[in-house]
C-alpha cells in the first residue's frame, strides 16, 4: 500500500473511531496514531537505508577503479622493470665480450 492510500485508509479509520464510545475512542485513536508514527518512522528508515546503499555503489565503484588503476599502473611498471633487466643484461654481456 503506498502513502496515499495508507493516509486514506487511516483518516477514514479516525472518522468511524470518532462514532464510538469516548474511552474506547480514545484508546483506538491513540493506537492508530501510533501505528501512523511508526510506518512515519519505518518509511524514513527505508528512505537513509537506501540512501546509504547508493552511497556504498558509488563507493565500491571508486574502488573498483582504483584498483583496475592499480592494476594497470602495476602491469607497467613490470614491463619497465623487466625491460631495464634486459637492457642491464646486455650491456653486461657486451662488457663481458669486451674483456
Amino acid at each position: 500500500m503506498d502513502d496515499t492510500g495508507f493516509h486514506k485508509k487511516l483518516a477514514e479509520l479516525l472518522e468511524k473511531l470518532q462514532s464510538l464510545p469516548e474511552g474506547a475512542s480514545q484508546d483506538l485513536t491513540e493506537v492508530a496514531q501510533k501505528t501512523k508514527d511508526r510506518r512515519e518512522q519505518i518509511r524514513t528508515s527505508v528512505a537513509e537505508l537506501q540512501e546509504s546503499l547508493d552511497y556504498l555503489r558509488l563507493s565500491v565503484k571508486y574502488l573498483v577503479f582504483d584498483l583496475e588503476a592499480t592494476r594497470r599502473e602495476n602491469s607497467y611498471l613490470r614491463k619497465m622493470i623487466e625491460q631495464s633487466n634486459r637492457e642491464q643484461q646486455r650491456r653486461d654481456q657486451q662488457d663481458d665480450e669486451d674483456m
